[in-house]
């Protein structure tokens, strides 16, 4: 079990870096919110690893409170991009 949740920590973690480079190379805002969205959550799917590896219930709170976060932000940044037309 470790050392699947260890191989996927370390793939959840290349594509926190990929998307950081397509976030430097991106030319349009867009783009640059939906992979940072992404870096975001593949962010949050480490922490989950790392909960399951620890077995600890503080780390799920932390999950939770982070994953509402992120989609409050997610919209927030949308109706911004969009000027709040939609």
């Amino acid at each position: 079990m470790t050392v699947v949740v260890s191989i996927c920590i370390i793939i959840l973690a290349a594509a926190v870096i990929v998307g950081l480079v397509r976030v430097l190379t991106a030319k349009d805002l867009g783009s640059r919110a939906i992979v940072s969205d992404l870096m975001y959550f593949s962010a949050i799917g480490m922490l989950t690893m790392f909960g399951i590896l620890v077995s600890s219930s503080i780390v799920l709170d932390a999950i939770f409170l982070s994953s509402m976060v992120g989609i409050l932000a997610t919209v927030a940044l949308s109706r911004i991009l969009t000027r709040g037309l939609r």
